[in-house]
């Protein structure tokens, strides 16, 4: 004990001989003040807090803010402990979470930057808003009003448990009924483009960011404020006051898929369309295709599946996969050469559709309207052509192949009926109908 005491008086008489000059920065009684800020940092150094805290806080209570920012750093860590100790004693709980609180407020107006110039209000705000977090997440308004405001002041650099914790006090307000849909909407908005543009300092950061995305859409998605009655109420009138806002249409789209059963309203449909139109993508054009589809739009739906196709952003497998759909659609609405010309393709970007590919181009010649005299002959040895095809393309259409082709052959004319055109068993021939074209065999019963 006497070594520390010396050691305590040392240093307040360096800091006094130091100081002499300056004495206007430590206050009116700059002894005291400098004696009690050298008692509490030499036992902080020591982590003797027990012993720190009633020097600091003194040295609060006689200097004055200019003597030292770390009244305010150290003196958070004082009172943080000290709250934890005493979540019981609720008068003193709440006069401590108060004090720490002021802290941060105080620190923020008198040393807003580093003595190197660095600015410090994004951390100082942080830390007062996890404080926040800490010491207040029963009071659901409190939250809110505080946190909004600390958002509204950060942006982009607001740490995402605030982000978190604000929209989750936004929506037990609402079950409260002291916030209308519209206001968790807004701040669902808020919190996301805060989000989105954080910028990460680190791999560790970048991958923090994406976790409190996720929360915030996963938080948002349960609470069921977002239903489809109310999202079409609040956007409509958005929508229509500012239709070549992309952000606002974005935001349209993305929140109507997160809804459950809210892709088929006018309202969707409209947006969708309108983004394309603002931001054009195969991947766009491919939804409008399939939005247009289910509403029965066939040309429509071709156009924006065929501009999918078309576009130079996507790759062979993708465009594969899109005209593969495009024949099944087109054959589904009797459009029967733009399926056959469809799958043709589909076949010869990726051989992986080839099967059923070869199914769908088969049933086009089985149910074609072909006519002629061989013609009406010519179109079942071209069925079984191409239904031979997907068996041998994929084994485990085997099955279906055969009984196709098994339907087909009972329409195969008698060898001698076909003798009466001058044509063979086996001979080749082509045939044109339907808007399809092809080479076959002749075959006979």
């Amino acid at each position: 004990m006497k070594k520390l005491t010396f050691i305590l008086l040392a240093a307040v008489a360096a800091f006094l001989g130091q100081n002499a000059s300056a004495q206007g920065k430590y206050g009116a009684d700059s002894a005291e003040c400098i004696k009690y800020l050298s008692y509490y940092q030499e036992y902080y150094k020591q982590k003797n807090y027990d012993s720190a805290l009633p020097n600091w806080r003194k040295a609060y209570s006689i200097c004055p803010a200019t003597a030292s920012q770390n009244l305010f750093v150290h003196g958070s860590t004082l009172i943080n402990r000290e709250i934890t100790k005493n979540r019981k004693n609720v008068a003193y709980f709440n006069a401590l979470v108060d004090t720490l609180l002021t802290l941060q407020d105080q620190r923020l107006q008198y040393y807003p930057r580093t003595a190197k110039g660095v600015d410090q209000k994004a951390t100082i705000l942080n830390n007062k808003g996890q404080y926040m977090i800490n010491f207040r997440s029963e009071d659901s308004q409190y939250l809110y009003d505080n946190l909004t405001s600390i958002i509204n002041e950060l942006g982009s650099n607001t740490k995402g448990g605030i982000l978190v914790n604000n929209l989750q006090a936004a929506i037990n307000l609402y079950r409260e009924n002291k916030l209308s849909a519209d206001d968790v909407i807004n701040m669902y908005d808020t919190v996301s483009s805060a989000i989105a543009g954080a910028t990460a300092k680190s791999d560790a950061e970048a991958e923090d960011n994406l976790k409190t995305k996720a929360t915030i859409e996963s938080v948002f998605a349960d609470s069921k404020v977002a239903s489809c009655e109310n999202l079409i109420s609040i956007f409509t009138p958005r929508f229509e006051a500012d239709p070549d806002n992309i952000s606002v249409v974005a935001n349209i789209v993305k929140l109507m898929n997160a809804a459950d059963d809210c892709a088929t309203n006018d309202l969707y449909f409209k947006a969708v369309t309108q983004m394309h139109k603002l931001d054009p993508s195969y991947r766009s054009a491919y939804g409008l295709y399939k939005l247009n589809a289910a509403r029965g739009n066939v040309a429509d739906a071709c156009r924006y599946l065929d501009e999918a196709i078309d576009s130079e952003d996507s790759d062979d497998a993708t465009d594969a996969q899109y005209l593969y759909e495009l024949a099944r659609f087109c054959y589904a609405n009797n459009m029967r050469g733009r399926a056959f010309d469809a799958a043709g393709k589909a076949v010869r970007l990726d051989n992986g559709y080839a099967g059923k590919a070869y199914m769908i181009m088969g049933n086009l010649w089985s149910s074609a309207s072909c006519g002629g005299d061989v013609d009406k002959y010519a179109r079942y040895w071209a069925a079984t052509d191409y239904y031979q095809k997907a068996k041998a393309a994929d084994e485990s259409l085997t099955a279906d192949a055969n009984a196709a082709i098994g339907k087909v052959s009972i329409y195969y004319p008698e060898a001698s009926e076909i003798f009466m055109y001058d044509l063979g068993k086996g001979q080749i021939y082509t045939v044109s109908c339907g808007g399809m074209t092809t080479t076959t065999t002749v075959r006979t019963r």
